[in-house]
């Protein structure tokens, strides 16, 4: 048999220096980045920071009652779930509760204000001709009240929203005006559809005064009722607004009230519903790419929605301000109104006006998600403390804690110099489960909750588990008679193979547990997950080269009394030596 080459490691030795400096350089620089990022803390879950909690209930159309059931519930839960998710508020909890209701859970340190705002518009998306336009604050004292005419206020579609279609790219009546601001309604700004010039202030686009009356209301399709009611609408008063909008069907007029970009009230007198908001097949927020409008909402309409949407944009664009806009009514209120001044027959259109990114995300995604299958109402909206999650944090730190200090009592008693190894690797994949926490918080959403603390809680005795077995396959090797070193080249290939099998049937089951289930559950699944995988780099870029420097030395290699390898303590009988033979003078002694 050949012998050796001058320098080859033994099998199993590798180059444990390498993977030390690896595995330290990857946790100074997700430190570093941690720090970079202005985050030092995890994110925390609703139960441990408090939070919102709003609670909806689900009303059919009349003549619907059946309505509500449990498959337009499920949907309704998606869609919340979804409109809440594009706002970047993640660790959200929507979920049923009995037959009728829906609870939503908004943790503290998201924009809980617009998320609500968002949750809390769940009613039939609709578009809706405009037929009267005024002003809804209340009118000064002294002053003649608002009349219900059709000519809009000077230069009131001047900073409106316009629309186009779809990859339409003129800039022709951009105002100048301030940008929109996000209000209660998420409107983004008041106003227009694009057209190929910015109406005038008298609504022609020549801009010369329109010779014809402004049409009344009967003329607009608005009865008396009708306009009574909305001239004496005040759009400033809440309760008005929500009656204003209770009672409404689709195929009847309606007053309605919006705010406009310089968050100003306008209440409105609106057509029967032209286009539903379930034929919206797709709604996005863009820049455009030559940089003259701004940020735009695009749209795509179903095939249906295709159809009815070139049918109302053909019959109000010939007609006089404001009769040239439609409303995306939401809930019962105007969230944008833009005009239009050419007829959209592609099936997609294109919102423009001074949107900021964030109005105009907003619309896109009332837009996307505005078509639940069931109007809701809003019956609680409370404040979750997190005074209990933080006593029962508390309880469970301690309960960690303990267990902790059990572990490492046991590992030190029963492994000594060994159990050295084991409280740094455990230190170790604490350090990077923390920093990856943290930075998971800005990246993904992450939220500690108290189900993902049970789950870090959990993968101590998971990680503590790979060292033992690690540690006991190396004890074997001592017993069988090598020294260690060698016991350590050999016992490492055994161990590997028992931990990642040990790790694998633990990710598995918190991959599983984290797909079939929601709400807090997920945290815990995902906390085991996560664990699980690092107790494996650990074990493999820290644990074993740690242990395989340490082998090298006089303490270890010894099998010192402490050093957890003592061959007596593990029943190792010392190697037999041969007696020195003397040969006696007299022969016959022998």
């Amino acid at each position: 048999m050949a012998a050796p080459k001058k320098g080859r490691r033994q099998p199993g030795q590798g180059r444990p220096g390498r993977a030390l400096a690896l595995i330290l350089i990857a946790l100074v620089a997700l430190t570093g980045g941690m720090f970079l990022s202005g985050h030092s803390t995890p994110r925390l879950g609703i139960d441990l920071a408090g939070g919102t909690s709003i609670t909806l209930q689900a009303r059919s159309e009349p003549g619907q009652q059946s309505a509500v059931n449990q498959t337009n519930m499920n949907t309704a839960v998606g869609i919340i779930e979804r409109r809440v998710n594009g706002l970047g508020v993640s660790e959200a909890e929507v979920q049923t509760q009995g037959t009728d209701h829906i609870i939503v859970n908004i943790p503290k340190g998201t924009n809980e204000k617009q998320a609500r705002e968002q949750v809390g518009t769940t009613a039939q998306l609709f578009f809706r001709p405009v037929l009267q336009l005024a002003s809804g604050e209340p009118a000064p004292e002294g002053s003649p009240s608002p009349s219900a005419s059709g000519s809009p206020d000077e230069a009131e579609q001047g900073d409106g929203d316009k629309a186009t279609e779809g990859g339409d790219k003129a800039t022709d009546g951009e105002s100048g005006e301030p940008e929109a601001t996000p209000t209660t309604q998420g409107r983004a700004a008041s106003g227009a559809l694009k057209a190929d010039a910015t109406p005038s202030p008298s609504g022609s686009p020549d801009g010369k005064a329109d010779p014809t009356p402004s049409p009344s209301a009967s003329e607009g399709g608005a009865d008396e009722a009708l306009v009574k009611k909305f001239e004496a609408l005040t759009c400033t008063d809440t309760e008005e607004r929500t009656a204003a909008a209770e009672g409404t069907k689709p195929s009847e007029p309606i007053v309605a009230c919006g705010q406009n970009s310089q968050g100003q009230w306008e209440k409105y007198i609106l057509g029967p519903s032209a286009v539903a908001g379930t034929e919206i097949d797709d709604a996005t927020a863009a820049i455009d790419q030559q940089g003259a409008q701004g940020w735009l909402v695009n749209m795509e309409f179903t095939n249906k929605g295709k159809k009815q949407f070139a049918d109302v944009t053909t019959d109000i664009s010939a007609k006089p301000s404001p009769q040239n806009q439609f409303a995306i009514v939401l809930d019962g209120d105007v969230v944008s109104a833009p005009y239009v001044r050419e007829p959209l027959t592609g099936g997609t259109a294109q919102i423009s006006g001074s949107f900021t990114q964030e109005s105009a995300q907003d619309l896109a995604n009332m837009l996307s998600y505005g078509a639940l299958p069931l109007s809701f109402v809003e019956e609680s909206v409370t404040s979750v403390t997190a005074a209990l999650g933080g006593e029962q944090l508390e309880a469970g730190l301690i309960a960690g804690g303990i267990g902790l200090i059990l572990v490492i009592v046991y590992l030190v008693v029963y492994y000594r110099g060994l159990s050295l190894i084991a409280i740094i690797s455990l230190l170790m994949s604490a350090a990077l489960t923390y920093t990856i926490m943290v930075l998971l918080g800005p990246a993904i959403g992450f939220a500690l909750n108290l189900p993902a603390v049970c789950g870090a809680i959990v993968a101590i005795g998971i990680t503590a588990d790979s060292f033992i077995v690690f540690f006991e396959r190396v004890r074997d090797e001592i017993r069988e008679g090598r020294s260690l070193q060698p016991a350590v080249a050999r016992g490492w290939p055994r161990a590997r193979r028992t931990i990642l099998v040990s790790d694998f049937v633990s990710f598995l089951s918190a991959a599983v547990l984290f797909v079939v289930t929601v709400g807090k559950v997920q945290g815990f699944a995902f906390t085991l997950g996560l664990t699980t995988l690092l107790d494996v780099v650990v074990v493999f870029f820290f644990t074993k080269p740690l242990l395989t420097i340490l082998a090298r030395k006089k303490f270890f290699a010894s099998g010192h009394p402490w050093s957890g390898l003592d061959p007596k303590r593990l029943g190792v009988k010392p190697p037999l030596r041969r007696a020195r033979r003397t040969v006696p003078a007299d022969p016959k002694e022998a």
